[in-house]
């Protein structure tokens, strides 16, 4: 997670050096984000996972997890897993 505003500051201070966005606090970004119109910042509409081995892993990884819940197993990549008992 990543406050934009603390984020276009620290590009604009050169805290910084660049970013490369695919996420945003509003989807779609607004035409007028002061993020556009930076030249240190690469922002695609949320497809940074868009290649072939990623969407790979994405279905192997649901696949896993699927199987372990229906054998009543917490998932392997479950960020809560004192909840799910």
């Amino acid at each position: 997670m990543v406050d934009e505003n603390a984020l276009i500051a620290a590009l604009q201070k050169g805290e910084i050096h660049a970013a490369g966005l695919d996420v945003f606090e509003q989807e779609p970004l607004s035409v007028d984000s002061p993020l556009l119109s930076m030249a240190n910042v690469v922002a695609v509409p949320h497809i940074g996972s868009a290649t072939h081995e990623t969407r790979y892993g994405m279905a192997a990884c649901a696949v896993d997890n699927l199987i372990d819940a229906l054998q009543g197993k917490v998932e392997k990549n479950c960020v809560n897993p004192h909840v799910a008992d």
